[in-house]
């Protein structure tokens, strides 16, 4: 059995004569602290993926957890990374620490970039061609990149070259994507956050992002509607 752990000492008392096990389509996973075991934790999750990457190679690992079933993707040698910065002309040092980069999934990855400055968010430019074929080889919705104005209030530009388009004016999915991520990180959104998007191309929108503090439980995703004509 594999044992996703919170703290080193608790592998050492637990017992471990059990052999990693890996089940049909996935991994096994128990989580524990200290003094107890616990039904999910993100950072463990993310270590996990990490050193399945680095073992068995990039892809994505299926998870059996105690009550519910998840995946995780793991990169060995931040490829997609680098090559996200590469296509918007960025540098580690434009990037906010406090939100690490990432690949959200809310039923399709969205890799997210957050930005330091609001200035170099409304700066974003990419060549369409190049920004195309990196999406369709990574099996990417949007690419989203972020700045965080404040812990509840997000701005957000989500490149969408792979419709077509230089950037999607509201993308639902990235933003429930963004929320589930925010949340695993643990993020202060204080059960919600608001994300602005499409103001830098002039279709200016708003998505509300309702966050339980419950880990791997469904995000809300609201806001209003236009009539148009």
């Amino acid at each position: 059995m594999l044992y996703a752990c919170a703290s080193v000492r608790q592998v050492e008392e637990v017992p471990l004569n059990w052999s990693r096990t890996l089940l049909k389509g996935g991994w096994r996973v128990r989580y524990f602290a200290p003094g107890v075991e616990v039904a999910f934790c993100g950072h463990a999750t993310i270590a996990l993926g990490a050193v399945l990457a680095m073992r068995l190679g990039d892809a994505r690992y299926a998870l059996q957890l105690n009550a519910a079933r998840i995946s995780v993707k793991g990169r060995r040698d931040g490829a997609l990374r680098q090559a996200a910065l590469r296509l918007f002309t960025l540098h580690g040092g434009d990037l906010d620490p406090r939100i690490p980069p990432a690949i959200a999934n809310a039923g399709i990855d969205h890799p997210v970039l957050a930005l330091r400055s609001r200035e170099r968010l409304a700066a974003m430019h990419y060549q369409l061609k190049v920004g195309r074929a990196l999406m369709a080889a990574e099996g990417i919705g949007t690419i989203d990149l972020i700045h965080a104005e404040t812990p509840r209030l997000i701005h957000s530009r989500n490149a969408f070259a792979i419709g077509g388009v230089l950037e999607d004016p509201a993308t639902g999915a990235a933003a429930a994507a963004l929320g589930g991520y925010l949340r695993n990180i643990g993020w202060p959104h204080a059960g919600a956050i608001e994300i602005v998007q499409g103001e830098d191309m002039g279709m200016r929108s708003r998505l509300h992002v309702g966050i339980t503090p419950e880990r791997g439980a469904s995000v809300r995703v609201s806001g209003c509607a236009h009539v148009m004509g």
